[in-house]
């Protein structure tokens, strides 16, 4: 199964669910001595690896990090040829002055925020299924 395309659709059903815990955004030169478990997710860049992961196990292993940050799973399965979701939430995100920073998986989008955001970003994420 491919995913939802429409974008109405996928507005109306995106029912936006929050991730338990504080996350972060860190980056590491290489994947040794990384216990891939642990790790949320990874996106290898030419400059670096980033890791989102939890706080408390970036904490343990004394990673430096710039921001707190909260996870917002839409739970529509969103095609990875939909066209205008990210562009509509991040929209809508912005006007309320806040920043997003969105993986796009294979099943669903996620979306990481200041955790400070959290409750105003849910609230706005809910309103477009209204």
């Amino acid at each position: 199964m491919s995913g939802e395309k429409d974008l109405q659709e996928l507005l109306k059903s995106m029912k936006p669910e929050y991730n338990s815990g504080d996350y972060v955004f860190c980056k590491i030169d290489n994947l040794e001595n990384v216990n891939l478990d642990k790790i949320e997710m990874f996106f290898k860049e030419k400059e670096a690896i980033t890791l989102i992961l939890k706080k408390e196990i970036a904490d343990t292993l004394k990673l430096d990090y710039s921001v707190v940050m909260s996870w917002i799973t839409l739970t529509v399965h969103s095609s990875l040829e939909a066209v205008g979701l990210t562009a509509a939430f991040s929209k809508a995100l912005s006007e309320h002055e806040i920043s997003c920073n969105v993986v796009a998986a294979f099943y669903h989008d996620h979306i990481f925020v200041n955790k400070k955001d959290t409750d105003k970003a849910m609230q706005i994420l809910h309103s477009f299924s209204k």
